[in-house]
Formats: structure tokens, sequence, C-alpha cells
């Protein structure tokens, strides 16, 4: 009798059609899973505490299941919770496929568009990521774009998993499941601050065995080739995950490092950095705007790659 009322609640737990209260109820759900507490997402929803607790309270009440603990021990998910959370977001891609889709039949960019950008390539002008972002909303002004500015790795690792759609990124390796296409190069030099001993030294009086006896800052991300061997002619004490931290430790005046020549240049044309043996100590490197391998097509994606390459004279085929 138990097995047989178990199984007959657990069909119906949410039968009929679901609602867009239902959806409503999910993406409150999913909001307070991701700011990791009702406190959080209360800023981030815009109502109150009590609302979304309620809220959740009914979700629960809709799906007969605990999906949360709250409490002074804090928020966390229960296991069903964690697999209705998994389930959402499935549910949420599809509905983002189903989107992509319809836009393909219409022709009509509509959407959100998640792009992944490295810090400090604004004013590098070869980066011509301002204009096609123009272009773009020129041609779809509903486009929602989320811009989002981090590591390359970071940016790498959420390609992979569905969270952007297109990165722009230096490229130090090729990861499998991720697609890689070239857009400019980038030259960065070999820096001091104007407080390091080296600043003074004259170009004629500096040889780079001088340099091994300097603390270096290293990218705490993985080097191209190109760079892996001229760090191996220094002595390496501090490691920056971007270009802001390398900078400020170049400017204590107790590191050497290297930066991108257009990030530099605000610190060289006041004096407070110089390039150091600039004809040895420097490498190129390629930056590329890369995507998930698939074969699913997506027109947003597609339409601001396709910009893109276009505006740096590329024109590869899509899959």
């Amino acid at each position: 009798m138990t097995k047989n009322t178990t199984k007959k609640s657990a069909v119906s737990a949410l039968s009929g059609e679901i609602s867009d209260f239902d959806l409503r109820l999910l993406r409150i759900f999913k909001n307070v899973v991701e700011c990791g507490g009702f406190s959080a997402a209360e800023v981030e929803l815009n109502i109150s505490r009590s609302a979304i607790s309620r809220y959740m309270s009914d979700l629960e009440t809709r799906l007969r299941m605990r999906l949360c603990n709250r409490g002074r021990a804090g928020f966390s998910l229960t296991g069903q919770g964690n697999q209705v959370y998994d389930n959402l977001l499935k549910l949420q891609a599809d509905l983002e496929k189903f989107r992509s889709n319809i836009n393909a039949i219409h022709h009509r960019l509509v959407g959100d568009l998640h792009l992944g950008l490295t810090d400090n390539t604004i004013s590098d002008p070869n980066s011509q990521i301002t204009s096609v972002i123009a272009r773009l909303k020129e041609l779809g002004p509903d486009v929602t774009i989320t811009l989002e500015t981090t590591g390359p790795n970071e940016i790498e690792r959420a390609l992979i998993e569905g969270r952007l759609h297109i990165g722009i990124l230096p490229c130090h390796q090729e990861l499998p499941g991720l697609r890689y296409h070239k857009l400019y190069r980038e030259t960065s030099y070999l820096y001091c601050g104007h407080r390091h001993p080296l600043y003074s030294h004259s170009k004629n009086m500096l040889h780079s065995a001088q340099l091994c006896n300097h603390d270096y800052v290293a990218p705490a991300y993985k080097p191209d080739i190109n760079l892996l061997n001229l760090q191996s002619l220094l002595k390496p004490t501090a490691r920056a995950y971007q270009m802001e931290g390398i900078a400020n430790l170049i400017l204590s005046g107790h590191f050497i490092g290297f930066l991108p020549e257009h990030y530099a240049r605000q610190w060289t044309n006041d004096s407070q950095m110089r390039a150091l043996l600039p004809d040895k100590f420097h490498f190129d490197t390629t930056f590329m705007a890369v995507q998930k391998n698939e074969t699913q097509p997506h027109l947003l994606r597609d339409s601001f790659l396709q910009l893109l390459l276009d505006e740096y004279g590329q024109h590869e085929p899509f899959p």
C-alpha cells in the first residue's frame, strides 16, 4: 500500500502543463542557487527576502520536494535540489537552442550573446571588438550582450561548459573541443619601472646576463613557446593572473615583466616605465576568436563570428 501511494505521488508531482508561474518560480530558484542564498538573491532579483522564501515554498509544494536547507546553518541544496537545478540548466539550454533555431528560420538576430574577453585589450588599436559589437547591434537592435572580462584559462573553461558563445583571447594552446580562428597579433616587451635599478642603465651598458639577477613577474596562465624561451633567461619570483597585476608589480620598482606594447604605452609616455633590450626581449602573441566545436547552428553566435572574421579579412567557412 505504501509503495503504491509513493508511486502515485511521484507521478502526479508535476502533472498538467508547466505554467508561466512555474517557470517564474524556477527562474527564482536558479537565481537563489547561483547567488548562494536568499540574501544575495534579494539584491539580484530586486524582491524582498520574505517574497523569495514564499516563492521557494510554493515551488517545493508544486514539485513535492524539499529543494534546499535554509536557516542558521546557512543555505545549501538538498540532493533533490541539486537534481532539479541540473535539469533546469538543461531546460534553459534547450530553450536557447529552440530560440536559436527559430531565429535561423526568420533570419532575425535576437536573443542573448555571451562573450568572453581578456583584460586590457581596449587600448590595442588592432582590437576591433567595439566596431564588431556596433555592427551587430545595427543588424540586431534587440540582441542582449553579456561581456565577461577574465583570464584566458577561465574563458576557455566557460566555452567548454557552454557558458560563453565566443571568446577572444591570446592563444597559448589549442584545447580539444574548441575551434580557433586567427584574428591579429600583439607585441609584448620586457619592462621595468622608473624606481627599478635597471631603469637608469643606458642601452649600451645593459646586457642579457644582467637581467637574470633581478626579480621577474611571470603570467599565471600557461605562456606560449616564445615567452617560455625568454622566461628561461629570467628569475621568476612572482606571478600575476592579469596584465594589471603585472603592471602594478613592475611599477613597484622591484620587478621586471612583459606587457603588451599598447598597454605599457600609458606609462612609457610618462617615463614611468622603459623597455629593456627590446631587440631581443620581445614576442608576438596571436589573438583568436574561440568557440565550442559543435555542429548545432546558432545564428547569433555565427553571425557575430562572421562579422569578427570579416573585420580582420578572414573568411573561414563555418562547419
